[in-house]
């Protein structure tokens, strides 16, 4: 039986009403890219710290997570990296120039996620700082007869602003973000997420989210095995403790963007979409058609495959539509031949 408080809300407060939506979630996109839909998670969904080494694998490919002596990156870390994106996004979006190195506000990101103000949040800022640039991941892309083994760190540097020495209070800290993580976000492989997903009070929530909204996106409904959602989400929970976890988000119906129900006859969980997802960049499974001169583009990105082949996959890979689809195709392209070779 699931103990719960009853006068608890499903969701946190929020404590600095803004009402914008925000992207993210390049880590996932990138492993999408890099492992061709592994959705396996690298971040953390204990509080408590994870100091193992992790490793997943999914047919040839698999990926390797090393946490430092503070223990591995939490889904709560992420945080940080999400504001990052957000301003480089913005920063794009107007014309602007970007580089990897982003400088942070350190109140400004504290109000973003929807977190206090006090003392105690600025030293988590420090620490999940220290976890981000500690975590290592190691992964494999399989191209043809070879195999290449990259490595890289979810942020590679990061530096420090206080006002009166060690004791002082936070005023700003740069993060150098990877190199990974910069070329997705010029690749714009990203998502857009609801605001409201700095109020999920719990870390499984927070991941189920994620997982929702990159697999259902824009459609009516995704549908999924609890024993594969459980697979995807990362969380270390026995398969009954997760179901009672499921049947809880069920009931109480907050998940942001999308209605949650669990078929018990069947054991699957079933995600509707509650129409709420809004903006210019979130047209329902629409993309403008290509030039005809992309194609020839694309035959030269990926000699000897049907091009008209690699736009239906590549259709039905993205999320949501980019701002330059004939662009976008052909970078598909590049990546597929790159990871495939010819046919």
């Amino acid at each position: 039986m699931v103990t719960e408080n009853t006068n608890l809300a499903p969701l946190l407060p929020d404590r600095h009403p803004q009402h914008d939506l925000f992207i993210c979630d390049v880590a996932d996109a990138v492993l999408k890219d890099v492992m061709q839909h592994m959705e396996h998670p690298f971040y953390s969904l204990s509080k408590k710290p994870e100091t193992s080494v992790k490793r997943y694998r999914n047919g040839e490919n698999w990926l390797e997570i090393t946490p430092s002596v503070k223990g591995l990156a939490t889904i709560y870390d992420k945080d940080i990296l999400i504001y990052c994106i957000s301003q480089i996004m913005a920063k794009l979006k107007k014309g602007e120039q970007v580089s990897p190195r982003v400088r942070i506000n350190s109140r400004e990101l504290l109000i973003f996620a929807n977190r206090g103000t006090s003392g105690r949040e600025y030293q988590s800022l420090l620490d999940a700082l220290d976890r981000l640039e500690g975590t290592r991941i190691r992964t494999n892309i399989v191209t043809g007869d070879e195999e290449q083994i990259d490595g890289f760190g979810l942020i590679d540097a990061s530096s420090i602003r206080r006002k009166h020495g060690m004791d002082g209070r936070l005023l700003w800290c740069e993060v150098q973000l990877s190199g990974w993580v910069f070329n997705a976000i010029r690749n714009e492989e990203v998502l857009t997420l609801h605001r409201d997903y700095f109020r999920l009070r719990k870390p499984i929530e927070r991941r189920v989210y994620e997982l929702t909204r990159k697999h259902c996106g824009q459609q009516k409904s995704w549908r999924i095995t609890l024993a594969k959602l459980l697979l995807k989400s990362g969380s270390q929970s026995p398969e009954k403790r997760f179901r009672q976890m499921i049947k809880e988000l069920a009931r109480h119906d907050h998940l942001p963007d999308y209605r949650v129900t669990f078929d018990e006859e069947a054991d699957m969980v079933i995600f509707n979409n509650r129409g709420t997802m809004t903006g210019p960049s979130l047209i329902e499974g629409r993309v403008s058609s290509l030039k005809a001169e992309t194609y020839e583009l694309a035959r030269e990105a990926a000699p000897g495959w049907d091009v008209y082949h690699l736009e239906q996959e590549w259709r039905d890979w993205i999320v949501e539509p980019p701002r330059n689809a004939d662009r976008a195709f052909v970078g598909f392209c590049r990546k597929w031949f790159n990871k495939r070779g010819r046919p």
